[in-house]
């Protein structure tokens, strides 16, 4: 039996998964430690459902796909819209650095899974996604380059091949940044846990700040309210976007530099957002371009986790478990090799380290766990909260894409 969603239900539908995840997440403690996104707790769960319903009474089950592209296209422009040149400059020669430092891992993640792929007598495109696709890209982008290697390249499964490697690398990453952090400050003798009372200075000082850095570590403003002006406008950016990708990808279909409208998208929010700011003067509300953004990666995650066909990994278990314990071993082993050592060896260089597995292997909000986990201990580090969420909510995306396509036109 078949049964097939229009978008209202669709949409009905990916709502329940994610309330479903938020009672998960509020009740399930190691959740909430691991820092799962709702939308994948409560859409594992359901997927689970409906590969018993498959499995024991032949039912399938389509959604709307229409409005899950349109979701993630959503998403993709919110990491656009929020990348504020003026910001740069708090990076300093750290911010070229690290940047280069992450792009040779992804090329070097990539290696390994295509190579294991390989040998493993697997299509090399699944290395991709064992790869950078998942690890460095986490969810949102899994299930982008999953569309596009299935609708595109015919890598039937790629989509729920991603989300569940996507998945183990959320995990990984918060197991293992900080332990791998704590290793090197302990062994390399560069601080000693803070007292109470020096938390407590520490805490005073970072809220008395009002950077960027103190904004991570520990908000000292009111947030500003979203009115109905500022989501119309809001609105009105992210439609710009979507416009700006549509007429690139239909502009440069099959010529050189043809890549996925996600990637147009993003491209499009960073030039709109540095114009409207340094050319036009107009502040852009940058809450509101969050709560857009995090709203359509959640429902977007949804409908994908909906979608999962799991019976398709059957096959692909063992070889899977193999490569993704290999790319395990290759994080630490680069973070505490090459991140910390190249970055300074000091505190700063092992908070990063930990950022760097976090996003690495997860997503950029498992990175700020990670350097939390350390900072709580041994105190602020301002330079890894500067370059990290920078490099892992923007650069990392723009250098993903751009390695990704070079490495599917060296495969195909």
């Amino acid at each position: 039996m078949h049964v097939s969603l229009g978008a209202y239900y669709t949409l009905i539908l990916a709502v329940l998964v994610l309330m479903l995840g938020k009672l998960l997440t509020r009740h399930i403690r190691l959740l909430r430690d691991f820092n799962i996104p709702e939308p994948v707790s409560g859409g594992l769960v359901v997927a689970a459902v409906i590969f018993a319903l498959h499995r024991f009474m032949d039912l399938s089950l389509s959604l709307e796909s229409g409005l899950q592209s349109a979701f993630m296209l959503v998403f993709f422009s919110s990491i656009g819209l929020s990348a504020n040149f003026a910001k740069l400059r708090e990076g300093g020669k750290g911010l070229l650095v690290f940047p280069l430092l992450i792009a040779a891992f992804i090329l070097v993640q990539n290696g390994v899974g295509v190579g294991l792929a390989t040998l493993l007598g697997l299509d090399p495109l699944l290395g991709l996604v064992t790869g950078s696709i998942t690890l460095v890209g986490g969810h949102g982008t899994a299930g982008a380059w999953g569309s596009v290697l299935e609708t595109q390249y015919g890598l039937s499964g790629a989509t729920t091949l991603g989300i569940a490697c996507a998945t183990f690398g959320l995990v990984i990453g918060g197991l293992l940044g900080g332990p791998l952090a704590k290793h090197l400050i302990t062994r390399h003798r560069l601080a000693r846990p803070l007292t109470e009372s020096e938390q407590q200075q520490a805490d005073a000082t970072t809220v008395s700040e009002g950077s960027a850095v103190a904004n991570f570590e520990s908000p000292s403003h009111a947030p500003r309210l979203i009115t109905a002006d500022a989501a119309v406008e809001t609105l009105a950016l992210f439609a710009a976007c979507l416009a700006f990708a549509e007429f690139m990808t239909g502009l440069t279909k099959g010529s050189a530099i043809q890549l996925p409208t996600f990637v147009w998208a993003l491209g499009g929010g960073v030039v709109i957002r540095n114009l409207l700011d340094h050319v036009f003067g107009f502040k852009v509300f940058d809450r509101a371009i969050d709560v857009f953004g995090n709203a359509s990666l959640s429902i977007y995650l949804a409908i994908a986790l909906l979608s999962l066909k799991l019976w398709e990994l059957s096959d692909l278990a063992g070889p899977l478990v193999i490569i993704l314990l290999a790319q395990t071993l290759l994080m630490a082993l680069y973070a505490s090799l090459v991140t910390f050592r190249i970055m300074g060896k000091d505190y700063d260089a092992a908070v990063l380290a930990a950022g760097h597995c976090g996003f690495g292997m997860g997503a950029t909000p498992t990175a700020v766990a990670n350097m939390q986990a350390i900072t709580n201990q041994y105190g602020p580090s301002h330079k890894a909260f500067i370059l990290v969420p920078l490099v892992g909510a923007f650069f990392i995306d723009i250098t993903n894409a751009f390695v990704l396509q070079l490495w599917i036109s060296l495969l195909r």
